[in-house]
């Protein structure tokens, strides 16, 4: 299921395709989310493994809602692999891959007119098939939330 699909007429693609739970069942890794992101434009055709935290979608839906001219959002954290969206004055996005161990790019990509709107429903799409079912109770300490469905 794609949470981020971006692409132009002009052949250029981000994608961040969630696969799956990283560690199903397990608690400290359950809600963690396995991504691949997929990269294409004529000097670059990647795909790249990524983990995606809870937080991560928490940010990224802030981020999706607050983005103007001027500003970013991403996916991802300090460390591993983090996709950089800025939109321009004229609503283009140069969208930045930067993966430490593998692969730094920009793309310039022209999205649909609605394509903010778009991702919010993807987000909620992503959220529904993989809910949040872990809550820490304390530092580094995970139970289940009473609102799993088992």
């Amino acid at each position: 299921m794609d949470l981020v699909h971006l692409e132009d007429a002009d052949g250029n693609r981000c994608i961040v395709r969630v696969t799956g739970r990283y560690k199903p069942g397990v608690l400290p890794g359950h809600d963690t989310l396995r991504a691949d992101v997929l990269v294409s434009a004529s000097f670059v055709d990647a795909r790249l493994e990524t983990y995606v935290p809870q937080r991560h979608l928490d940010a990224w839906q802030r981020g999706l809602t607050g983005l103007v001219p001027g500003k970013d959002t991403r996916i991802g954290g300090d460390r591993g692999l983090k996709l950089i969206l800025h939109m321009l004055e004229d609503r283009s996005l140069a969208v930045t891959v930067h993966d430490p161990d593998r692969l730094t790019t920009l793309l310039g990509i022209r999205p649909e007119e609605n394509w903010v709107e778009e991702h919010h429903q993807r987000l909620e799409q992503v959220r529904q098939t993989w809910p949040s079912e872990v809550v820490e109770t304390a530092p580094l300490t995970y139970a289940w939330s009473p609102d799993r469905q088992a």
